[in-house]
């Protein structure tokens, strides 16, 4: 096995272990990625000139032979391969001979790696607007349902004006909706290729073509000039970051409310037995685990954030093995929310709003009375506030 940076030096031991981290495991996820961006530069190449047409249709075929054996679990990345290309590589290499050397003309790492990886956060980005746009239509659902059920709407946690189950639940349906196009708008900075660009900057002697990768990857427009391609690094890896903190968060709130709600004291909603856990001691007890856990995953996707804002804050211009570090935080992210996406929206279905447990303070209609008041008698509403008051006053 060769690594792609290998000269024939002895590497320590501990060196390799240290750089590739789990690198080498993150990267799986890669491969596919990687191998359509491959099969596009080798297409590209050949485009060129710079790989004979036989040599691309070779390339081509092994490639996605590789990929699907991947696919299938035939193989995975070792430590001692270290990542997807080197892995890719050498596969390629031992299946075809020194036509698959010719592959990596033209490109470097640095490109090769953030192609495969905006080419992956574009599908994971679309995959979790669509998870989100499912909770939205789950909390739409229960409006639907419960939506008639009135309910005491809270400031600093005090009753203070009437609401119902639509208001509630339409209120964070429209916010995760929001949430669903912030998701979408993460894809401008994900669809500029890197392709050509190499190590930064650029390919001095080889005539490629960055406009024929971007065409068959289908990246919105080449990222111009080849310089703020590392310059770039984190950037939309953070927006997305930032977005999915954001829709944590707002289903994290959603959580809060209806583990509040679930509460004995409060005894508002009902959980479905499906979506709820026991207890070791207690025989009595049912656990909101699942709304527990959506809360605080939250606070996942906002420690990520800024694990990949903190790694690349203060680097200088052009690539630095840091950089690789955003994977761990950016993956973890990823998948704690659409884990949260994928259940949500069947534990909505079972929620229940128990209305006869439902109970209005009877002030809580007293900023109805006073604008009340301003409507007929067409006094200032300082005035109106401070009448109601007066007769709240009294009835205490």
């Amino acid at each position: 096995m060769t690594r792609l940076w290998d000269k024939g030096t002895l590497l320590d031991a501990r060196v390799l272990s240290y750089t590739a981290g789990d690198d080498y495991l993150l990267d799986n996820r890669l491969v596919r990625y990687d191998i359509q961006a491959s099969i596009a530069h080798a297409e590209m190449l050949g485009e060129q000139s710079l790989v004979s047409t036989k040599d691309v249709a070779e390339i081509r075929d092994a490639l996605t032979a590789i990929g699907a054996e991947h696919a299938s679990g035939a193989w995975r990345i070792t430590l001692e391969q270290e990542d997807c290309q080197t892995a890719i590589e050498n596969l390629l290499i031992a299946r075809i001979g020194a036509t698959g050397g010719r592959l990596h003309a033209g490109r470097s790492r640095n490109d090769q790696v953030l192609a495969a990886l905006r080419l992956y956060l574009s599908e994971a980005a679309q995959a979790l607007r669509n998870g989100a746009i499912a909770v939205a239509a789950a909390l739409e659902a229960l409006a639907a349902r419960d939506g008639a059920v009135v309910l005491p709407g809270y400031t600093h946690m005090q009753q203070a004006m009437p609401s119902s189950v639509a208001l509630w639940a339409l209120g964070f349906a429209s916010e995760i909706h929001d949430d669903a196009e912030g998701l979408q708008q993460c894809r401008r900075r994900i669809a500029k290729n890197p392709l050509g660009s190499a190590a930064g900057y650029g390919t001095p002697n080889l005539d490629v073509s960055r406009e024929a990768t971007r065409r068959r990857l289908g990246f919105a427009v080449n990222q111009e000039p080849v310089t703020a391609v590392q310059l770039s690094r984190g950037k939309a890896e953070a927006q997305l970051l930032f977005e999915i903190t954001l829709l944590t968060q707002d289903t994290g709130r959603l959580a809060a409310d209806l583990l509040l709600f679930y509460t004995q004291e409060f005894g508002f909603v009902s959980l479905p037995d499906g979506f709820t856990t026991g207890s070791s001691i207690m025989p009595q007890k049912r656990n909101p685990d699942v709304f527990e856990l959506i809360r605080g995953r939250s606070a996942v996707a906002q420690a990520a954030l800024n694990e990949v804002l903190g790694i690349s804050q203060k680097l200088s211009s052009g690539y630095h093995r840091d950089l690789q570090l955003i994977k761990q935080p950016l993956f973890r992210a990823i998948d704690s929310c659409q884990q949260t996406l994928e259940i949500l929206p069947s534990a909505l279905e079972g929620v229940r709003f128990r209305a006869e447990n439902i109970r209005l303070d009877p002030g809580i209609h007293a900023a109805a009375a006073a604008n009340a008041l301003v409507a007929k008698e067409g006094i200032p509403f300082r005035e109106a506030y401070q009448r109601v008051a007066g007769t709240l006053k009294k009835t205490k």
